[in-house]
């Protein structure tokens, strides 16, 4: 038998104020949410949350994750995540196939965003 995807893990110092950065700010359904553990949805893609007291230690030495999405529109998608806690990672790149920007979120993750042209 092949293996199957589940989910994307990452690990959060709050996990319910993260499950409401990618609700709010990305629009991912919460189909679970407790203080240590959160899923989400975005289509078939699956988030996993969950809770870690030492998540900025392990994010320092590289154990982060990247998690790329394409967006309708930039900047009202930067404005909503800035709002809500993250911070630009550089400027926002103008490519021939669209716009693309690189954010950390608020326990430090990457976020990749897309805008096609």
């Amino acid at each position: 038998m092949a293996a199957s995807f589940r989910w994307i893990l990452q690990l959060h110092k709050d996990v319910p104020k993260a499950a409401r950065f990618y609700s709010q700010g990305l629009d991912f359904s919460i189909n679970v949410c407790s203080l240590r553990w959160a899923e989400l949805q975005s289509g078939s893609l699956k988030l996993a949350l969950m809770h870690s007291p030492n998540e900025q230690q392990a994010t320092q030495k590289g154990y982060s994750s990247l998690l790329s999405f394409t967006v309708t529109d930039m900047n009202s998608t930067l404005t909503k995540l800035m709002a809500l806690g993250a911070e630009l990672d550089g400027p926002i790149k103008y490519e021939v196939h669209g716009k693309v920007a690189a954010m950390r979120c608020i326990d430090g993750h990457v976020l990749g965003l897309y805008e096609p042209v």
